[in-house]
Formats: C-alpha cells, sequence, structure tokens
C-alpha cells in the first residue's frame, strides 16, 4: 500500500495517526473510485418505461402537465416525492431536512436538469407549510388529484407516503422513466435503514466526518 499520497502534515500529529490516516485515504480514493464507477453504471442505463399519463399537477397558481415540467434544451427530470399526505399531521422530518438543503442548492441544480418536489396534500396546505421554512427555490406541486405517487412507488396501497426520488427523460417527443432510488426498497441491512438519497443529504455526510458518526438515536425534527 502506497502511504506517500502527499506530504501535507498537520500540527501535533504523531506517526500513529499518519499512519492511520494515510491508510483511511487509501480507502477513501477507493471509496470515490467506486462511487464514480457506480455514477458511470447509472447513466449507462437503458430508458425504463414511457409516461403512459401526461400527469396534471396542482401548484401554487396553476395547472401543470408533467409534459410541461421540461424546460427548453432540458431533457432531464428529477422528482422528488415529499411525504406529506392529507392525513398527515406533519410532513416527513427527514424529507424535510432532506429539502431544506435541497432549497438552496436548485437554483445551481435548474441549470442543468429539470426539478421538482411533489406531494400528495393539497397545494395550498403544503403551501402553508413550506412558507414557514423559509422556502424559496423548489418548484413545488400537489399530486392530490392524480395517480403519480402511486404509479411511481411513493405511496403504498393503503394512502401511506414514501419518499422516493425519480428521475425522467425526454426522448423523441415522449417522456421515459430513467431511475429510482431502488435502495429503499430492498432488504436493509443491520442499522442502515434505506439510505437511498444519502449522497444528496449534507447532513448524515457531515456527520459521517465527525467521530461519533451519525449517532444511534438521534434524528433530526422540524424545530430545535
Amino acid at each position: 500500500m502506497n502511504r506517500s499520497r502527499h506530504t501535507v502534515r498537520f500540527p501535533g500529529e504523531s506517526k500513529e495517526y499518519r499512519d492511520a490516516r494515510d491508510e483511511l485515504l487509501e480507502a477513501e480514493i477507493e471509496l470515490r473510485r467506486k462511487i464514480e464507477s457506480v455514477a458511470s453504471q447509472r447513466r449507462s442505463l437503458p430508458l425504463g418505461g414511457t409516461v403512459a399519463e401526461d400527469y396534471v399537477f396542482d401548484g401554487e397558481n396553476e395547472q401543470v402537465r408533467m409534459s410541461q415540467l421540461f424546460g427548453d434544451g432540458k431533457d432531464t427530470l428529477i422528482i422528488y416525492s415529499y411525504m406529506y399526505g392529507p392525513q398527515m399531521k406533519q410532513p416527513c422530518v427527514s424529507c424535510t431536512s432532506i429539502l431544506d438543503a435541497l432549497d438552496g442548492e436548485a437554483p445551481h441544480v435548474m441549470q442543468r436538469v429539470n426539478l421538482a418536489v411533489i406531494a400528495k396534500s393539497p397545494i395550498e396546505r403544503i403551501m402553508q407549510f413550506t412558507r414557514g421554512r423559509g422556502w424559496r427555490n423548489l418548484p413545488l406541486l400537489s399530486s392530490a388529484n392524480n395517480t403519480y405517487n402511486r404509479d411511481y412507488h411513493a405511496e403504498t396501497s393503503n394512502g401511506n407516503q414514501i419518499p422516493a426520488l425519480n428521475v425522467f427523460v425526454r426522448r423523441d417527443g415522449g417522456v421515459h422513466h430513467f431511475y429510482n432510488t431502488e435502495l429503499l426498497y430492498a432488504p436493509s441491512e443491520p442499522g442502515q435503514d434505506g439510505r437511498h438519497v444519502d449522497l444528496l443529504w449534507p447532513l448524515w455526510n457531515l456527520f459521517d466526518l465527525t467521530p461519533d458518526g451519525r449517532g444511534e438515536k438521534w434524528y433530526p425534527r422540524l424545530s430545535y
């Protein structure tokens, strides 16, 4: 194993620390390679099924069809399904934490791809809650009057909401499904939960850089 990747050293570090850190560096390099390899494999997926229905969503000021979510020159659409159904007293805390961060990134994201956040509650209810969070950039829509959530596995047969992330692409005048974060549906390993959107959730990635990690019982809240 190559232990001379760089010559940077930090004040007061011991040989024991440097040896362990260099070993960790090798693992981090391999992890980066694996992440890039998986991303390449994901990009190489063939087209999924054609979207059979041009879903109509309720926006704050008007209704919008799924086909209208594709802007000029941008043929990729990311949809995050926000767990906030009409029977839920409050939105999913974890989804809210993810979207707190994504709201800030949204202007950057939408330079290259289209983005929407869709929840099953009526649009008035969605907007009432999200205004209180200070979200300014996320395109928010309601699927209260269509079957999008059920069709793309963001809702169970009994109406429970699921935090799915789907990617769609526009090709030759049609819209196709491309990707879903299916780790959520796969059997979980001990202590792992679904972790299907960890790569876009900065909270846990920051904690992973600390000595105590994610902790065993801590979860985000809507307020502190």
